[in-house]
């Protein structure tokens, strides 16, 4: 039996990436660390959270005490925990170091005290920062453009290191943009989707022209599955989903599956450090016989209908995150 530890597993993709473990394996057990910060929910695993299989800690990644006897009866750790939004790190850049950054570190602590067959870091496409033209691979220089990015770049060289010094066996993975179900609404397509159904503005970072390639979360947890079955030990594996598109086309798709205006859409003064481009190759990780399962119209159809069979979810966490009305009040009025 193989003992997992998903640490941030109340997150979007942690808890996408549970569900997918405990329904594709039988002979598992989960264990799931989150602090439950904002963006941590438990209502995103109500449809497992009475599996035998599964328990949920709740704890720091950050605290030794709770991380190491985790760690010491795991046979894999996947570290999803972070601070994730880019506009949250522009305002309070040292809790994204402590948790990104530190975080790992304590984690990395445990798995080498007590010896583990896998520890992949979770990480993103954000730390190359901006591409004009081709596509970043996992042998080119890191280059972050804001603190988010820069603090993932750092956990990473932790992670890193401890493979080059102590041999531990590790694996980092760079993903491009996530999103599906469960995500919490401060990111652009669920902002977008929730904002759209009530009417309300939809804030477009300057011309809307920066480019993103998009990946359906559940692409994401078969692609991770597979790099911890077939990949290689001190490896950086990038993920990408294919499907590169401008931020306007992408919004003008979700207000085109919605039936709603694009009048709806406000202009709004860009933020700092917004880099133009992302785009990665998959070649490394495609080779090992990975390839995205769902396409992007597809998946951007079913995303948009869970939003609007699960409006309970999303408007709880609009309702009841303060910090979340006060910034996109201050931004861009009414919410």
């Amino acid at each position: 039996m193989t003992t997992y530890l998903i640490t941030g597993g109340a997150g979007f993709m942690g808890s996408n990436y549970i569900r997918f473990l405990l329904n594709t394996y039988r002979d598992i057990k989960v264990t799931n660390l989150d602090k439950l910060t904002y963006a941590g929910n438990l209502e995103n695993l109500k449809d497992i959270e009475n599996d035998p299989r599964y328990r949920f800690v709740k704890g720091d990644i950050c605290d030794q005490q709770v991380v190491e006897p985790l760690v010491e009866e795991s046979d894999v750790v996947v570290n999803f925990a972070a601070e994730t939004h880019v506009d949250r790190s522009i305002m309070e850049a040292g809790s994204f170091v402590l948790t990104d950054v530190y975080g790992p570190y304590i984690l990395l602590q445990g798995a080498q005290k007590y010896g583990i067959d896998r520890f992949v870091q979770i990480s993103t496409d954000e730390v190359y920062g901006s591409i004009k033209e081709g596509s970043f691979s996992e042998s080119d220089p890191l280059c972050p453009s804001n603190p988010y990015s820069a603090s993932k770049a750092g956990g990473e060289n932790i992670v890193y290191s401890f493979y080059r010094t102590y041999g531990m066996p590790i694996i980092i993975t760079r993903a491009t943009n996530n999103f599906g179900p469960y995500q919490y609404p401060e990111k652009v397509i669920p902002l977008f989707i929730t904002n759209a159904l009530d009417d309300l503005q939809l804030p477009l970072y300057g011309d809307g022209m920066q480019v993103r390639d998009w990946l359906y979360v559940e692409d994401h947890s078969l692609a991770l599955d597979h790099i911890i079955r077939e990949g290689k030990i001190g490896e950086v594996y990038n993920i990408a989903g294919g499907n590169e598109i401008v931020n306007l086309e992408l919004t003008h798709q979700i207000l085109a599956i919605l039936g709603k205006p694009t009048s709806l859409i406000d202009h709004v003064k860009d933020r700092p450090g917004h880099d133009r481009r992302y785009s990665l190759t998959c070649e490394k990780l495609k080779s090992l016989g990975w390839k995205p399962k769902y396409s992007f119209p597809q998946a951007l159809r079913s995303t948009v209908q869970w939003y609007l069979n699960n409006q309970q979810w999303w408007r709880e966490i609009k309702e009841r995150d303060e910090r979340y009305k006060s910034y996109y009040r201050q931004q861009y009025g009414k919410i």
